[in-house]
């Protein structure tokens, strides 16, 4: 098995928006998308007074960041669950709240550098693709089985397909003929199906393809769209909720739920907001952050990440911080 490695995104500027209410003895962060714990690692670091609870659906991720977390103790806690779960990962553990959560959304550089796990698609390999290999369908049964009409809708939805059809009509053809196992013929299929002059731009072509199957066989957007303000309800005041995403329709699903919150529910041209009717959350970034060109030089998957954060100021019952 190839060994991966891990540099984290991002990580001086997500440990600087995490860090202001995890100086206080006592206080937690949950890491929503442990992985190799690099940021985690960087946490707990520069707060001596926080603990982290690494959540993550992989478990191979979870047994590589354990030996790496090891030095920390009892400050790191384990937990084997999907990120939509966190208010139970942490009812579990006898807390009300938290005073942070992060999210590294997308595919973790232990997927994609380890080969077998078949996420890249440079590489030869079985058609997994699932972030918690011990259960669900895979990229190949969502491949085989799948309707023309399905398979049209995920490459256009979530990987912004423009030959969608063609692609999926490829896939039902030649599927009957022999069924999908790994990811060099399904490789082969998707370049043939693209007409020459749209190969020759935008870079591979089964990108798009590979990160459709991916966000489908692990339900990503529907589990983000539960994520976020399942995470904005467990914070407590002065508490913070930093978001990195990777592609625009899970930055768009950030964007819409961290607005909802942060704005009022009274009209904008009022003079004054009456107490008890301010938001509830305050945008901790302006738009979007993304990496510095310096970065993206040492860190190619820096490129595309979104870095959005908010920061409790009320409870939901008006009291402030």
């Amino acid at each position: 098995m190839t060994s991966p490695s891990h540099v984290p995104v991002l990580l001086d500027r997500v440990v600087a928006l995490v860090a202001p209410p995890l100086q206080q003895p006592g206080s937690v962060m949950v890491d929503a998308t442990l992985g190799l714990g690099g940021h985690t690692e960087a946490v707990l670091t520069r707060c001596p007074e926080a603990r982290v609870i690494g959540v993550d659906r992989d478990v191979h991720a979870l047994e590589r960041s354990r030996e790496r977390l090891a030095p920390f103790g009892d400050r790191v806690t384990f937990a084997h669950a999907v990120y939509d779960e966190i208010p139970d990962v942490i009812a579990d553990l006898g807390l009300d709240h938290v005073d942070g959560v992060l999210f590294d959304l997308g595919v973790s550089s232990m997927q994609l550098d380890v080969r077998e796990r078949g996420f890249a698609y440079a590489e030869d390999a079985p058609l997994d693709m699932r972030m918690d290999d011990t259960t669900g369908l895979t990229a190949a049964d969502v491949l085989n089985t799948y309707p023309v009409e399905e398979l049209t809708r995920i490459l256009k939805q979530y990987g912004e397909e423009r030959f969608a059809r063609r692609i999926a009509e490829s896939v039902v053809r030649e599927r009957e003929r022999e069924p999908f196992t790994r990811s060099a013929r399904l490789v082969d299929l998707i370049r043939d199906a693209i007409p020459a002059p749209a190969r020759r731009t935008g870079g591979h072509p089964g990108k798009r393809t590979f990160q459709a199957l991916r966000i489908e066989v692990n339900d990503e957007l529907s589990v983000l769209r539960r994520a976020i303000p399942a995470a904005m309800g467990s914070i407590g005041v002065g508490g913070r909720v930093v978001v990195m995403s990777y592609h625009s329709l899970e930055d768009r699903l950030v964007k819409q739920a961290f607005t909802e919150k942060t704005r009022s529910d009274l009209p904008p041209d009022l003079p004054f907001v009456p107490e008890g009717h301010e938001p509830e959350l305050r945008l901790v970034t302006r738009g979007a952050e993304k990496a510095s060109a310096e970065e993206i030089a040492e860190n190619p998957r820096a490129a595309s990440v979104r870095l959005r954060a908010v920061e409790r100021v009320r409870t939901s019952t008006g009291a402030t911080a």
